[in-house]
């Protein structure tokens, strides 16, 4: 017969693992208790070694010390963290596992009934661990249950824009004012779960290897007519049939591949139409060719005016039908001056601003804003934020000023008042500000109000002072005629990176909604400086407490003791927390709480539908040396947002990253996404939900409810309907207006990184939607267009 007194190698392997488990606690719990953090995982590590130590010896009081470290875990979890699911799971989880094991018969089997150790301990132990998980999910409330005014019957019947057809959509926002709304209502919250997929449009645009990191399928379409007009990554133009989805024409500008480009992106094309009384800007009788012409600005610094009904460039619009947009530049490098986003396009001019290589070098391109007339292509106006004359025309003794802050996202406009809005960014490099000038400045991270005539500046309101951050308004304004007690405001909406939607008066830039002067960390590095105060918006989704090492999360509480050394490493002081050499934690993170995609507004029903998420960042500079030269060479090539940025021309580079567990978890605990309801009558929040699984994110397809981070915006339908596909997850999401009740999702064939919009055809509504992934955002890449229908 076997020798049965003596431990199984199960058992000798079990207390293998525990003393690793024990090894690893107590050596980074010594770290972290160095730091100034909790002591626990020093305690519960030396804990396990001896539990390990004991198990090895198959010891009768192995359970007992194992149910005493257990159940001081969760007195400890408890009173670190409360009830809250997302906070206790990783603290807790590892050890429940390693409590079953020891409770099962199966691992003491070597030993006879009389030597093994008593479990009642332990399966108490184990009982009060997962039911304080299981009431965690009970306690735990990060949404805000609530309603939005209901639909009144002169608002639903009330037309957005009679110069935009209810069954189309004209520009990226549907119509200038940046609304992402539509005034269809045959899609309901009673009738949306029955929605189908229509028709799928595949542009066979690919990502390559030779693309950058940053590549993506952004794109709103537009609908005109019986068509639907798009662009894929690399600016390939695509018509379609608006009821079936099948192509018309497409053109092809002949974009070249190449890694060293910051993006590779098209969020959409412009659309304009010849009024019957239309005059040049030279007061002349347009060309009777391109009567619709569509306007797609290029990632290498082109802008096209094509034949909307059949893709043929229009012969009177510069040369051959596109103008060369580094026109006036003093760096004309290929890539380093894109036209990632759709201009604005009004009556008679196509006003373009555009994008520059981030945290490459102090020589950029300029960020200037342009007035073209739409039919001749001509240079109307230029407005140069960091001129000392902001409206100087180039000429043989002129450029636009190197470097000045650009406006990379979405305009909007207001025809009627004559101005269009420019939501500014900031003089690359971003994190360094040292050798910035005040005239540099003035406009950086600001929200201006220029003449749509001549482009001249009328009103301008700075959301950043000094911005050491690229906190930047990166999303384009949505105009709202808000109804109050004293009449109708003309107002606009400015979401910030920051988690702030700024609301001003669009004729005066006065502010509506308060946003006082607010005292923010300071202690720049060397060289450089910080405002004292910066403004902070009444009506905002930026996170009421900062964060602190309790907050820190993981999948066990092995990363997330990593994450929690990680944050008493770097400097954190709150938002605005000053860049340094030792690592600064930036939440909201460089990606801001918003992105380009905006907000949705319902200006009849006077609401708005919000996307925000929270992803920290960590911003560490770099000083000048081996590796970090201070000047280009071929050797650091520009190239990805992520990772190390050279910053030539300032004593550091910077290395900028997500702030990521080693498991590549986030390290703050979620939900890191939401989407929410405003009352656009009081500016108060009225429900805020969860939104986004880990299902596309994780090695396992574990659909997660934790809040995804997300990219792309909401649209809004007046019949009480919002979509949503921008998380990490591929999914579509339609949501209840009045509750931000989740009604219908659907799967989507690669990443939904994009704003969806809505038409109508033959009767229809239709909801469309990109689904191309994210380069950069790690989502599945596609080449897919897909439209929905009821049956």
């Amino acid at each position: 017969m076997p020798d049965t007194s003596h431990p199984s190698l199960l058992l000798r392997i079990s207390a293998v693992v525990v003393l690793l488990f024990g090894l690893a606690l107590a050596g980074g719990g010594l770290w972290l208790a160095v730091l100034g953090g909790s002591w626990y995982y020093l305690v519960a590590g030396i804990l396990l070694l001896v539990n390990g130590v004991l198990l090895w010896r198959a010891s009768r009081l192995t359970t007992l010390l194992f149910s005493l470290i257990l159940f001081g875990t969760t007195l400890w979890a408890l009173a670190e963290v409360g009830f809250s699911f997302f906070l206790l799971a990783p603290r807790l989880d590892i050890l429940v596992l390693l409590g079953v094991w020891l409770l099962l018969p199966f691992t003491w089997r070597s030993l006879p009934a009389e030597q093994r150790p008593a479990q009642k301990p332990l399966l108490g132990a184990l009982v009060l661990a997962v039911l304080t998980l299981g009431a965690s999910l009970l306690f735990t409330h990060n949404d805000i249950e609530g309603k939005l005014p209901e639909t009144t019957a002169s608002e639903s019947s009330a037309q957005q824009d009679p110069a935009v057809p209810d069954g189309e959509w004209h520009a990226y926002g549907r119509t200038l004012a940046g609304e992402h709304s539509s005034p269809l209502k045959q899609i309901t919250p009673q009738n949306v779960d029955k929605l189908k997929v229509a028709w799928t449009f595949r542009t066979g645009d690919i990502i390559g290897k030779n693309d950058p990191l940053e590549s993506t399928f952004e794109v709103t379409p537009l609908k005109v007519g019986h068509t639907v007009y798009l662009c894929s990554p690399h600016q390939r133009v695509f018509a379609l049939d608006a009821s079936t989805g099948k192509q018309i024409w497409t053109f092809d500008p002949q974009v070249k591949d190449d890694p060293t480009w910051q993006h590779l992106t098209c969020r959409g094309v412009s659309y304009h139409a010849t009024p019957a009384d239309a005059r040049t800007s030279d007061g002349m009788t347009p060309p009777a060719e391109c009567q619709q012409r569509i306007i797609l600005p290029t990632n290498d610094g082109r802008m096209f005016a094509l034949d909307a009904n059949s893709g043929q460039r229009c012969q009177n619009f510069g040369q051959n039908g596109e103008i060369d947009l580094k026109d006036g530049m003093t760096v004309k490098t290929p890539g380093f001056y894109q036209g990632t986003s759709p201009p604005v396009v009004t009556r008679q001019l196509i006003i373009m601003a555009g994008a520059v290589t981030d945290n490459y070098s102090t020589e950029e391109p300029s960020g200037v804003v342009r007035g073209f007339d739409v039919y001749t292509g001509k240079l109307v106006w230029a407005w140069d934020p960091g001129a000392a004359d902001e409206n100087a025309l180039p000429s043989a003794t002129h450029h636009y000023t190197p470097n000045s802050p650009n406006s990379w996202t979405l305009l909007a406009a207001d025809e009627k008042l004559g101005l269009v809005y420019v939501p500014v960014g900031m003089s690359t490099p971003d994190i360094w500000g040292g050798n910035r000038t005040p005239l540099g400045e003035r406009y950086t991270s600001s929200l201006v109000a220029l003449q749509i005539a001549t482009g001249k500046r009328v009103w301008s309101y700075q959301t950043v002072h000094h911005d050491l951050w690229d906190m930047d308004l990166p999303s384009q304004p949505s105009l709202v005629d808000l109804k109050t007690d004293h009449g109708v405001v003309p107002a606009i909406y400015a979401p910030a990176k920051t988690g702030n939607i700024f609301v001003l008066d669009r004729r005066d830039g006065k502010l509506i909604v308060p946003a006082p002067e607010t005292p923010v960390p300071q202690g720049a590095a060397p060289g450089d400086r910080t405002s004292p105060t910066q403004p902070y918006s009444e009506l905002t989704f930026q996170p009421k407490q900062k964060l602190t090492d309790k907050d820190m999360w993981g999948a066990t509480m092995f990363d997330q003791l990593a994450c929690r050394i990680m944050f008493k490493q770097m400097r954190y002081d709150g938002p605005f927390t000053p860049p340094n050499t030792q690592g600064t934690l930036v939440f909201p993170g460089d990606v801001g709480m918003f992105e380009w995609g905006g907000i949705a507004v319902d200006p009849q029903r006077q609401i708005a539908i919000a996307n925000p998420m929270a992803f920290p960042f960590v911003s560490k500079l770099i000083p000048r040396g081996p590796g970090n030269p201070a000047a280009p060479n071929a050797e650091h090539p520009p190239g990805s947002e992520i990772g190390v940025q050279p910053m030539y021309g300032t004593p550091y580079g910077v290395d900028l990253h997500p702030f990521l567990s080693p498991v590549g978890l986030p390290c703050p605990a979620p939900p890191w996404g939401y989407i929410a309801g405003i009352d656009l009558r009081t500016h108060q929040i009225m429900w805020k939900h969860i939104v986004g699984t880990t299902r596309d994110a994780t090695p396992l397809p574990l659909p997660f409810k934790v809040g995804m981070p997300m990219l792309g915006g909401t649209m809004v339908t007046a019949g009480g309907v919002t979509f949503l596909t921008a998380t990490m997850d591929n999914y579509i999401r339609a949501f209840d207006v009045t509750t931000g009740k989740e009604l219908w999702s659907d799967r989507l064939p690669a990443g939904g990184q994009s704003t969806p919009m809505t038409y109508s055809e033959g009767g229809k509504q239709y909801i469309v939607t990109a689904a191309g992934g994210h380069g950069s955002f790690g989502t599945k890449q596609g080449d897919y267009v897909v439209a929905y229908a009821l049956p």
